[in-house]
């Protein structure tokens, strides 16, 4: 049975979408920009401002359904301009252990909603 993830800790959707979803002893979170979860306003002007507010959204979202950032499988991870994949690896590997690194695609795009640097999307288990 699926059920819906919404929490005011992360930001509103800004389509129609849901911030995640649990199915089964999944976690699926939509790809979450760099926004203020109170104002909706972009955080930071660099990569890395960018990627560590994700991380926060990401993380809210997660410990909403009851699951964490160490429980996380898979990301995606969507990056403006891939010369910034090495800034935004240390920012990553500040989220995750080492040695239990989830599995990770990254795909440069042509651009992102709200004009952002990065979107990270990911799969977690309870």
């Amino acid at each position: 049975m699926r059920k819906v993830v919404a929490t005011s800790a992360a930001p509103a959707a800004i389509g129609p979408y849901s911030q995640g979803n649990i199915f089964g002893n999944l976690v699926f979170t939509s790809g979450q920009v760099p926004l203020n979860p109170e104002t909706g306003e972009i955080i930071g002007t660099t990569i890395e401002e960018q990627t560590e507010q994700v991380f926060k959204n990401i993380k809210a979202i997660l410990e909403e359904a009851g699951s964490s950032l160490d429980k996380v499988l898979k990301t995606t991870v969507f990056i403006k301009d891939m010369n910034d994949f090495g800034k935004i690896n240390e920012v990553y590997a500040t989220f995750f252990t080492e040695g239990s690194y989830p599995s990770r695609s990254a795909v440069e795009v042509a651009r992102l909603p709200k004009d952002v640097l990065v979107e990270i999307e990911t799969i977690a288990y309870l």
